[in-house]
């Protein structure tokens, strides 16, 4: 038993060496990734929602102008590529499931 314990530290030692470079440069990002907001940030993201706000609302605006000087060959690509992804989004769900018709309950 004493030599299993033995073997044991000797083995928690050697993980514990070999982790400590990724811990400590995980714990260096964290103290900067990971700290709350400051004040300070709580005025820049206000400043930053207020701008892309601005910004949507004059899309949405100029979207509906757009909307009616579509071409045809426009359309026809943006139907394409609709189909597209509900197909590949249809073909994953066959392949998730393993099975063509529903899930095996």
């Amino acid at each position: 038993m004493a030599n299993l314990v033995a073997k044991a530290t000797v083995l928690f030692n050697k993980l514990k060496a070999q982790a400590r470079p990724q811990f400590d440069e995980f714990m260096r990002y964290a103290k900067v990734e990971l700290v709350p907001p400051t004040p300070a940030d709580f005025a820049h993201i206000r400043k930053t929602a207020q701008a892309t706000a601005k910004s949507a609302k004059k899309d949405v605006k100029g979207a509906g102008s757009r909307l009616g000087k579509v071409t045809i060959a426009e359309a026809w690509l943006n139907t394409l590529v609709t189909i597209e992804v509900i197909t590949w989004f249809f073909m994953g769900e066959v392949i998730g499931r393993r099975h063509l018709v529903g899930y095996k309950v």
